[in-house]
């Protein structure tokens, strides 16, 4: 249902941010022909990157082919524009599926080195790995030990009826290696045949000190990404971060034209009260009042109880909550409690297993 076969071939974002210019701008002041598809309203007033070198002179340098950010500005921003489809609308990006029966409202998150001796105290129906467990940010390709494995409960040592969820979370380098080699030597093809139940699609970040142009292609490639995965038959759900509430209504019009079988949010990040009372929280409200009341939300990051409540509170029973905090406490003897972290010099599988039923008992459904 793509409706961008008749754009024209080298649309991109404006040079210096000139909103007026720009094909993407949805203001009342563009100049007359300039707007092919209105999705932004505007520039990022806090941006620290509109007083670049190349923004001010308009001349193409070794800085500018090298700069990490993406603007309209930059010398390879039609390359950028052809590798995420000539377009920063989500019209043409579908993504069916459902997720895997039993799966439980919490699932841990663990490093794959002993996932099995952690869940022999355990016996837990799914787990979830990080994708820098399975692909290297040194080597951009799958680890030998995954490559040879026939299935992903084979390489984490689990049983076969393991759910094992590939969380696509990970710092900039590394999702932005993966977005590179992703068409390499078959790499989905290959993460295909391990046998994932689940993927969380990477997340392309939004930062509020970048450029709009930025945020509107990370957007999209986050949803495209997870379109690829699952064309490569690997049941994925798309990760939404948003800046501004029209991101927001883009991504609630799009999941009502698309149906995906669930959304994912990472918030592992969100560190600092400021961060989530300023932005996640009123983006969580947001979601929780204008997507479909059936629809799951699978949630990365949240640890603390009073989060974790909250989150409850606005989602339901269709919440799944990933953390890894179960498995880092139990390297050290510790659990997580009503109190807090406790210190008991704890069994590792032990600690793992109460700190994960713990987590589990403050979803709605017990998390499993």
């Amino acid at each position: 249902m793509s409706v961008f076969l008749g754009l024209p071939t080298g649309t991109a974002p404006a040079a210096r941010c000139d909103c007026r210019r720009c094909p993407w701008y949805a203001g009342t002041d563009a100049e007359p022909g300039a707007v092919i598809a209105p999705v932004c309203s505007g520039c990022n007033s806090d941006c620290s990157y509109c007083g670049c070198a190349r923004a001010e002179t308009g001349q193409t340098g070794i800085a500018c082919s090298s700069c990490p950010i993406r603007c309209g500005s930059r010398s390879d921003i039609q390359t950028w524009m052809a590798d995420v489809g000539e377009t920063l609308e989500f019209d043409d990006i579908v993504l069916r599926g459902r997720l895997p029966e039993g799966l439980p409202s919490f699932i841990p998150q663990v490093d794959g080195s002993n996932a099995g001796h952690l869940d022999a105290a355990l016996g837990w129906p799914a787990y979830a790995v990080g994708l820098r467990r399975v692909f290297s940010p040194r080597t951009h390709a799958i680890y030998p030990r995954w490559d040879r494995a026939a299935t992903a409960t084979e390489a984490l040592g689990l049983p076969r009826k393991t759910l094992i969820v590939l969380s696509g979370y990970g710092e900039d380098p590394l999702v932005e290696a993966f977005w590179t080699a992703r068409h390499r030597d078959r790499l989905l093809d290959r993460l295909a045949a391990l046998k994932f139940d689940l993927v969380l699609a990477p997340n392309y970040s939004i930062y509020g000190n970048w450029p709009r142009a930025e945020h509107l292609i990370n957007m999209r490639r986050s949803l495209l990404l997870a379109e690829e995965f699952a064309r490569a038959r690997l049941p994925a759900v798309p990760n939404l971060y948003w800046f501004r509430l029209e991101d927001l209504q883009r991504y609630a019009a799009w999941i009502a034209e698309t149906a995906p079988p669930a959304i994912a949010i990472n918030l592992q990040t969100v560190r600092e009260n400021k961060n989530w009372e300023t932005w996640a929280l009123p983006g969580l409200s947001w979601l929780a009042e204008n997507i479909p009341d059936g629809l799951p939300v699978v949630i990365t990051g949240l640890s603390r109880q009073d989060r974790i409540a909250t989150a409850a509170e606005l989602f339901g029973a269709r919440l799944i909550l990933v953390s890894q905090n179960p498995a880092q406490y139990a390297l050290h003897g510790a659990v997580m409690t009503p109190e807090g972290r406790k210190d008991l010099q704890a069994r590792i599988p032990d600690a793992f297993a109460s700190s994960v039923r713990y987590l589990a008992s403050l979803l709605p459904e017990g998390g499993n």
